[in-house]
């Protein structure tokens, strides 16, 4: 497995980072150069604007230090206006939303995540969202991380798969909603003492098809 570094600019340091993820905890109730990851309608994790489908069980390592919160507000398919910060500092102050905002402000979370394995290893994306359920993956997540902190300062980086779950809704029928399955924990310097076995495919299967997906 290749290295990992984090870059931690402004963010918490290793000692605070728990207590800067718990405050997501009350705060839930795109950047440039990196893709952008979402699970889209039918329950696929895919990234990129050619909307390319998340190898089966590919791992991924999040960066603690990348959780973000704040505002965002969609017109017909597009970002009118956007204002995020880290996680450690207080939800911004907002003006009101643009008029063509369809929902107003919405409530938004995100974080960073870096591929560590196959076809797409190296590939660094940011997963943003506003949905309920959405946030609550990334709040339970956020929550996870910060108790590791709290009895591991030395491995922070959760590794994790990205998965799915679902729920019937009464007008909208089946609704998927984000999993971050966590399956080992890294240091900042990419090393750990107890990874996972990897997943090796049977010998008679054939190498999976990647699709593209419309968006």
């Amino acid at each position: 497995m290749n290295a990992i570094t984090f870059a931690k600019a402004n963010l918490p340091s290793v000692q605070n980072l728990s207590q800067a993820l718990r405050s997501l905890d009350a705060s839930v109730g795109g950047s440039d150069g990196v893709a952008i990851l979402k699970m889209d309608k039918t329950g696929h994790w895919v990234f990129g604007a050619d909307q390319t489908e998340v190898e089966d069980g590919s791992t991924w390592a999040v960066n603690p230090f990348s959780f973000v919160h704040g505002y965002i507000a969609w017109g017909d398919g597009e970002v009118l206006a956007e204002k995020m910060v880290p996680v450690n500092e207080p939800l911004p102050e907002v003006d009101p939303a643009p008029p063509q905002a369809k929902r107003g402000w919405e409530l938004q979370v995100g974080m960073g995540l870096k591929c560590l394995s196959g076809e797409d290893e190296g590939l660094e994306v940011r997963y943003s969202v506003t949905s309920v359920g959405g946030k609550r993956a990334v709040q339970k997540l956020a929550l996870d991380i910060a108790a590791q902190v709290e009895t591991d300062q030395s491995k922070p980086v959760p590794m994790v798969k990205l998965k799915k779950d679902h729920y019937t809704h009464k007008s909208y029928g089946r609704i998927f909603t984000p999993v971050f399955d966590i399956v080992g924990w890294l240091g900042l310097d990419g090393k750990q003492d107890d990874a996972p076995p990897a997943e090796a495919a049977p010998a008679s299967e054939a190498a999976p098809v990647r699709r593209r997906r419309a968006g």
